[in-house]
């Protein structure tokens, strides 16, 4: 079965403001709930700290009141998060061991490893939910890639158009 129709993938920047962070969370649920209503069940997260982990602790905690919906990391390489700090990593572990799949698109530690990451990310979905606020880095590429991909995607930063 095709799942695309039922995907949502979701892209941001890794550098949120604690202060953001819950206006974000109500942005994407502008975006999110029309969705659950259409039966969008699957939703993938890059796992990066920021806006990633922001969402898949958000969706996770909405099966409470959506047990349909099915939260999969997708993870550039095993130990991407080595650099991070330890409390983050124990909030990716936390994660990790919540979400229903876990997808690990390369062996080895590249700057290609998160691009593919990305892709994959896009090429699963019907639909792409991102923060946006500048037109370089990955978040920008990813929005790009969904857009000729043909996904319906939606910029929650409140620009008009995605940065060129």
């Amino acid at each position: 079965m095709d799942t695309r129709p039922y995907t949502c993938c979701f892209t941001g920047h890794q550098n949120l403001s604690i202060h953001q962070q819950e206006e974000i969370w109500q942005r994407v649920c502008t975006r999110l709930y029309p969705l659950l209503e259409r039966d969008v069940r699957y939703f993938g997260v890059g796992g990066a700290i920021g806006f990633d982990t922001l969402v898949a602790e958000k969706l996770l905690d909405l099966r409470k009141i959506y047990p349909q919906i099915r939260v999969i990391l997708v993870q550039p390489f095993q130990g991407y998060q080595s650099r991070w700090t330890p409390a983050q990593q124990a909030r990716a572990a936390a994660v990790e061991n919540r979400v229903d799949k876990v997808v690990i698109c390369c062996r080895t530690p590249s700057r290609e490893a998160f691009l593919a990451r990305d892709r994959h990310l896009v090429d699963g979905s019907a639909y792409c939910i991102g923060y946006c606020t500048r037109s370089t880095g990955g978040t920008a590429y990813t929005l790009r890639y969904a857009q000729k991909q043909g996904l319906q995607v939606w910029n929650i930063a409140g620009l008009e158009r995605l940065p060129k």
